[in-house]
């Protein structure tokens, strides 16, 4: 099983209720996503990131098809008109 975990600072932190549920979308339409948990900061402090997604794959191989995905790739594209910053961790459990 593989876990993708992406953090986003956005411009405006305010996207965030914007692109939740953008991502969530995604389940059911992304063949090899199994689940897709998304978050949204409350903290607020100079060190937080404003969103969170913990996506679920079986393999490496539904990693692939969901990262060239037309729906994920749409997601993407508006992401990174407001992305102030972003990190990833991808790993095998």
């Amino acid at each position: 099983m593989i876990k993708h975990v992406v953090c986003h600072k956005y411009n405006d932190k305010n996207e965030a209720l914007k692109i939740k549920p953008m991502l969530m979308d995604l389940v059911g339409k992304v063949p090899g996503l199994k689940n897709m948990e998304v978050g949204i900061d409350f903290m607020d402090t100079a060190r937080a990131y404003h969103l969170v997604l913990i996506a679920t794959f079986d393999d490496r191989a539904g990693l692939d098809v969901y990262a060239d995905h037309p729906e994920h790739v749409k997601v993407k594209d508006y992401i990174h008109t407001v992305l102030e910053s972003g990190i990833s961790v991808d790993y095998e459990i």
